[in-house]
């Protein structure tokens, strides 16, 4: 079953980008725009830009705007309109067939892109899923096939099933076999992972905007050879590599798929597979394009899409990057309340990664603390925060009713919940 046409390389596009904002972000828009579609090889010959207070419900750009597009893909020969939105099938069908030209969003953009980049057996499964789910609400898209019936005893599908409604059954098993497939990786990962955790090796997850250079610092961290460009979603599969740390020793150290400005929701949850390392990792080392004017807002994305996978509880080094475009700036570590919380450095020249390997180390050196906390059930508070932290190893109840935690747990953490609660909690805590 055909489910996107293939596009070819250096087809010409016309970039369409509508603001619904009063404070808009024009030109990071823009920019990043461009970035996607030359990370899909097609040329921008032209971008559209405007305001609106809202979308037209049935062309979102409006009837106006429309004709004004129409002319220039006549003058300049354009084979794609891209909007830089996500837009609804039925705008999709209307806007097509009022250009005679083909559609896509910014959904679709990416999604070709994850297509090209995809290059494992597990990446090809999520990209194909991601796709399946796009493509579910977009099976109507014009095909003059759809309008046939068939009939008949004997025949598949049954006497009277449009072609229509055959496409949507396969799509749903076919969606239905990715997803135990993907359900059978998730476990082959997690058998790696116990391994891991049983051995007492710590892992680390380079996580960030795409493009800040996450790629960059793990090859040079590990000696890997993952492709490494100045592109939007260079890399997708996720790769592993033990590496040895000054002062610590051994680290599983995991490089990620690049979160993007509004990646979507299907996205996310097609790639959690993938996110899983950041998920489970016992550091997030969040990677900065320091030299991006825009750095602020994309660091702010990177919270929400951690949120999103429930991973913004996770400890977060940050590594501003690129300082060797910066002028005045020289490598080094900042630190909050006694932990390194910021390192400076560049990974493209090497300078300052040591400053991370040492706030690295800091890290996983302080003192840890394992045994059972027990908990009067009006404490609910304390258990939550400590689940929220991810240093929960298991949960008992015992017959008073209290809950007792086995815990793992950072000193330093542990006395920062004391302090937050104004409670004493050493008389409750029981060293293993």
């Amino acid at each position: 079953m055909e489910i996107f046409q293939e596009h070819k390389v250096g087809e010409n596009c016309l970039l369409i980008d509508i603001c619904f904002s009063s404070k808009p972000e024009l030109n990071a828009e823009l920019s990043e725009l461009h970035g996607l579609v030359h990370a899909a090889n097609w040329q921008a010959v032209q971008t559209i830009s405007a305001k609106r207070a809202q979308p037209d419900p049935k062309y979102f750009c409006g009837k106006g705007k429309l004709e004004e597009i129409k002319q220039i893909i006549e003058d300049k020969e354009i084979d794609l309109v891209v909007f830089n939105h996500s837009i609804t099938p039925s705008q999709e069908r209307n806007i097509e067939k009022a250009l005679n030209c083909k559609v896509i969003d910014r959904t679709r953009l990416i999604l070709e892109i994850f297509s090209q980049r995809a290059q494992t057996h597990e990446g090809k499964l999520q990209v194909e899923l991601a796709q399946l789910n796009y493509a579910a609400t977009r099976l109507v898209r014009g095909w003059k096939h759809l309008e046939r019936q068939k009939g008949g005893i004997g025949v598949r599908g049954g006497p009277g099933e449009t072609q229509l409604e055959l496409d949507r059954r396969l799509l749903r098993q076919r969606i239905a076999q990715i997803e135990k497939r993907l359900e059978k990786v998730k476990k082959q990962r997690g058998l790696s992972r116990a391994s891991r955790q049983k051995n007492e090796i710590p892992t680390i997850a380079c996580v960030g905007y795409t493009n800040a250079g996450k790629s960059t610092l793990f090859n040079k961290l590990s000696g890997a050879d993952v492709l490494a460009k100045d592109q939007l979603f260079a890399t997708l599969d996720p790769t592993l590599r033990k590496i040895d740390v000054p002062k610590l020793g051994e680290v599983v150290l995991s490089d990620t798929v690049g979160f993007i400005r509004n990646l979507p929701h299907d996205l996310v949850e097609a790639f959690c597979a993938t996110l899983e390392e950041a998920i489970e990792a016992d550091l997030l080392v969040h990677v900065i394009d320091y030299a991006d004017e825009h750095y602020q807002a994309y660091i702010e994305q990177v919270k929400l899409v951690l949120a999103q996978i429930k991973a913004d509880s996770k400890p977060i080094l940050n590594v501003y990057n690129k300082i060797d475009r910066l002028d005045n700036l020289t490598p080094h570590i900042v630190y909050h309340k006694n932990k390194p919380a910021d390192v400076y450095l560049s990974a493209q020249t090497g300078e300052g990664v040591n400053y991370l390997y040492e706030a690295i180390a800091k890290h996983f050196n302080q003192e840890w603390l394992k045994g059972v906390l027990t908990l009067e059930p009006e404490y609910g508070k304390i258990r939550s925060q400590l689940y929220q932290l991810g240093v929960v190893e298991k949960e008992l109840i015992n017959e008073e009713g209290e809950y007792q935690l086995i815990l793992h747990i950072a000193k330093s953490d542990f006395d920062e919940i004391c302090r937050h609660n104004k409670l004493e909690l050493s008389a409750k805590f029981r060293h293993h």
